[in-house]
Parts: structure tokens; sequence; C-alpha cells
């Protein structure tokens, strides 16, 4: 006779009870494991919301900044459009005077008025015309008894100095030079003296 055929019923009475535990045990673990899955699932979806949140929120400021870039470089194109017409307005409201002078000049009565009040006239008008653009930034370059500066000026002719220290100096000015505000509009066409042994 075979002992497992005597006590089937015993050893199957036994094995239940621990199969049962086991089973339970298994059932704990496999629980456990489904809630750890759903948590980190709901974790992994949080974080990701938060991502996208913050994804949509950078986008949002760099979208702004975009927006803001693009209106500051229209705004300082328009202003530069506009500052030359400004700038030539100022500069002409600046010469109406003279002008206005110059009118007055330009029309006086030829046999009341003598040949001197008009050419005194017109050098009143051209002082306060040097005047007003001067105020603008206008320098006039009238070299006469200095160095002879090529950046400056332009020799035209040449006449013979008297002494070796008159050499390279401005004798004379045909046409005055021009500089606003540093920058050399005209350079003054001038004579030079020139020492020769």
């Amino acid at each position: 006779m075979n002992i497992r055929d005597d006590q089937p019923d015993d050893a199957d009475a036994t094995d239940r009870p621990q199969n049962a535990r086991a089973g339970s045990v298994a059932q704990q673990a496999r629980d456990a494991a489904a809630e750890r899955s759903a948590e980190s699932a709901s974790d992994l979806q949080e974080a990701a919301a938060e991502a996208q949140r913050q994804l949509e929120e950078q986008r949002d400021k760099y979208l702004r900044l975009a927006a803001e870039y693009d209106n500051y470089r229209k705004r300082v194109a328009k202003e530069r459009q506009e500052m030359g017409p400004r700038a030539q307005a100022d500069l002409l409201r600046h010469l109406l005077d003279s002008l206005d002078d110059l009118a007055r000049v330009a029309h006086v009565d030829q046999a009341s008025t003598d040949v001197a009040s008009v050419v005194h006239g017109v050098d009143l008008v051209e002082q306060k015309m040097l005047k007003a653009l001067a105020a603008q930034g206008l320098a006039v370059v009238k070299p006469v008894d200095e160095p002879f500066n090529p950046e400056l000026h332009e020799a035209v002719a040449t006449e013979p100095a008297l002494s070796p220290e008159d050499d390279h100096m401005v004798s004379q000015v045909y046409q005055p030079g021009y500089q606003f505000k540093g920058q050399l509009l005209r350079p003054a066409r001038v004579v030079v003296k020139q020492w020769n042994k």
C-alpha cells in the first residue's frame, strides 16, 4: 500500500490553509502592486500636466517677448524715420528770421537807400544766419595765419613765404570751409605760403 494513498485527505487538509494563506499573500502583493502602479500612473499624469502647464507658460512668455520686441523695433524705425524731417524743420525754424531780414534788404527802396546801408544790412543778415547755424553745430573754417592742415584745407595756390617760420602757413582763404559737429562738410580753399631757399 502506498503511504500517499493512505493519507490523501490529511495532506490535502494541511496544504489547503497554506495554499489559502499563500493565495491571500499573493493577492495582497498583487493589490499593493496595482495600487503602487495606480499611484505611479497618477503621479506621472500629474507630472505630465505640470510639465505641460510650464511649457504653455514659457511659450506665452516667449510670444509676449517676441511681440514686445517687434513693437519696439517698429517704434524705433518710426522714430528714426521722423527724426530727419524733425531735425530739418528745427534748423529751418532757426533760419526763418534771417530769411525775413534778407527779404527786407532785397525789397528796399533803391531811390531812398544808399549802397552802404544795403551792404551793412546784408552783413548783419550773414552774421545772424551764421549765429543761427552755429547754434545748431556748424563751424566756419577760416584758417588765415594757421598751419596748413590737409584734413581741413584744400590748397588752390601757393605764394612765397618771407621767412622759414611762415612755411606752410595759410595766407588767404578763397572760400571758407564748414564743419558740422566735427564732420567736415567742405574744406576751406586756401593759399599756402611756401619757403624757398
